[in-house]
């Protein structure tokens, strides 16, 4: 079962890595006109000022990239792969809970979206990879 967390924190490590390298590369690749989607157009976001391209990259570049590097180095260190499975149930379970405690103040879009799809099944999944570990240390 060992193999089914280092395939999560596999899994885990490119999604952050890639969305943090597309946040950080986002304004560079729309200047030099590449067709790749834009980051920004995806999470619904614009830009008004220079520090707006700063934060971009360090909330959603910097953050994601470091969480990624986290779940990679987990792979390798068990300590640091039960922290980061931790981290990310817990980060993603409060990011859906977010969007529906949001969704329920009046006039405001639901919450079922591609992304609160995504953050409930890694959630759920963190918590059976958990429940597992806590599980095999009750047994030995």
């Amino acid at each position: 079962m060992f193999w089914l967390i280092r395939l999560f924190l596999l899994l885990m490590s490119i999604m952050y890595l890639l969305i943090g390298v597309w946040a950080i590369l986002d304004p560079l690749l729309n200047v030099v006109d590449i067709s790749a989607p834009s980051f920004m157009d995806i999470v619904g976001l614009s830009v008004s000022s220079e520090i707006g391209y700063s934060e971009i990259a360090g909330l959603y570049g910097g953050l994601n990239l470091g969480i990624g590097l986290m779940c990679l180095v987990g792979i390798l260190k068990e300590n640091i792969g039960i922290f980061a499975i931790k981290f990310i149930t817990f980060l993603t379970g409060s990011i859906a809970s977010g969007r529906v405690i949001f969704s329920m103040l009046p006039s405001t879009p639901s919450f079922l979206n591609s992304f609160f799809i995504t953050e409930v099944c890694t959630c759920l999944v963190g918590i059976g990879l958990l429940k597992y570990l806590r599980d095999l240390n009750k047994s030995t």
